[in-house]
């Protein structure tokens, strides 16, 4: 072989080698070193055995037959594919749920449970369908947290010895079977028909009464006025007949008097000189004749009818008309405000309170006028 060639061939072979040791020098290097993320751990084992947790940042490792296997330690979402259940009372529903877990120790995750992620989403499908299982189908759509701490709680135990922790479960659906869903829709209406029926019977029962409050209340009103103009109507007829009555006194002792003076005149044309008078006729001549020419002959007690004595001024109570008449303008006036009052009172309800009956108004009418008639009579 020629010497140069020799030469040249050993000299590509140490570059070669050279080549060979400084990419095996590299590849070592690379295999020795681990990096770990902030958010993660990773187990080392060595020739298969278990050595140790690589926290995050650069870890030196034996290169070549080292491996690791990384665990998140964020908090992790897990979804549960929808399940079906029969729940306690024969009906059948569909729920799905999502669960929250987090790596406490990821020795147990690696050492305790082959794939943890899968072994916790196998365990909530279970136990989803165990705790539909135990619950009633209204309960399953109204008790939607104590379904939640129920799987929790169910997943807790398990899950702490693989080293996780169920941070939170929520069922996000839980839905009836098509048939239960149209019972159910069927009785929601007709619930709410049966509310709108006693709605409408309280209203118009409500409305009956207020309006029997109103009418009861008119009914006082116009009685009072009514009480008020019988009172000043019997008044009004008993003024009006005592005055017929002195007017026709009067009118009857004129009459006397002018038959009594025809009479004188008829006897004064005779001849005798010598007259018998009755004494009544003398004296309505009397009074004739001091009305006539207001001589103090003789008082004119019969002829004096433009006035009333006191027995009779009482007894038909002209000194107190003026203080009738102003109580029954009293009476009458209405206090705008007071009606006002009454009529929020009838309209709330709460007019009970405040209306009274005919006979009450009446009797207290009569009571308030009692005294005032002692007083009179005194």
């Amino acid at each position: 072989m020629d010497p140069i060639t020799l030469q040249a061939g050993l000299g590509l072979g140490l570059v070669s080698v050279g080549l060979l040791a400084l990419l095996l020098v590299v590849v070592t290097l690379w295999q020795s070193f681990e990096i770990v993320d902030a958010y993660e751990k990773k187990t080392l084992t060595v020739f298969g055995e278990y050595r140790k947790l690589l926290e995050p940042g650069i870890n030196l490792i034996p290169p070549f037959v080292s491996r690791t296997y990384p665990f998140d330690m964020r908090t992790q979402t897990l979804d549960v594919p929808r399940q079906e259940a029969i729940t306690r009372d024969n009906s059948p529903v569909t729920a799905d749920a999502v669960v929250y877990i987090k790596v406490m120790d990821a020795k147990k995750a690696f050492l305790e449970v082959d794939d943890y992620k899968k072994a916790v989403s196998n365990l909530a499908q279970t136990t989803l369908r165990a705790v539909l299982g135990d619950m009633e189908l209204d309960d399953t759509l109204n008790k939607r947290q104590e379904i939640n701490a129920k799987i929790r709680k169910e997943l807790d135990e398990p899950t702490d010895e693989w080293g996780i922790r169920v941070e939170s479960v929520e069922v996000r659906e839980v839905n009836p079977s098509k048939d239960v869903q149209q019972a159910m829709e069927q009785q929601t209406s007709a619930e709410r028909r049966r509310r709108a029926m006693i709605l409408e019977a309280q209203g118009e029962r409500r409305s009956a009464v207020e309006q029997a409050e109103g009418d009861k209340q008119s009914n006082i009103i116009r009685a009072q006025g009514e009480k008020q103009s019988q009172i000043l109507e019997a008044q009004g007829d008993a003024i009006s007949t005592v005055l017929r009555a002195r007017s026709a006194e009067s009118m009857g002792e004129r009459a006397i008097i002018e038959r009594g003076m025809e009479t004188l005149e008829e006897i004064g044309k005779g001849e005798s000189t010598t007259f018998v008078l009755p004494q009544e006729l003398t004296s309505l001549v009397g009074r004739y004749g001091k009305a006539l020419s207001g001589s103090d002959v003789q008082e004119m007690e019969g002829l004096d009818g433009k006035e009333f004595d006191d027995d009779t001024r009482k007894m038909l109570g002209l000194d107190d008309i003026d203080e009738i008449l102003g109580q029954i303008e009293e009476s009458a006036e209405m206090n705008v405000e007071e009606l006002e009052k009454e009529a929020e009172a009838v309209k709330t309800g709460d007019a009970g309170a405040s209306i009274r009956s005919a006979d009450e108004v009446i009797q207290e009418m009569d009571e308030e006028e009692a005294p005032a008639e002692v007083e009179k009579e005194e």
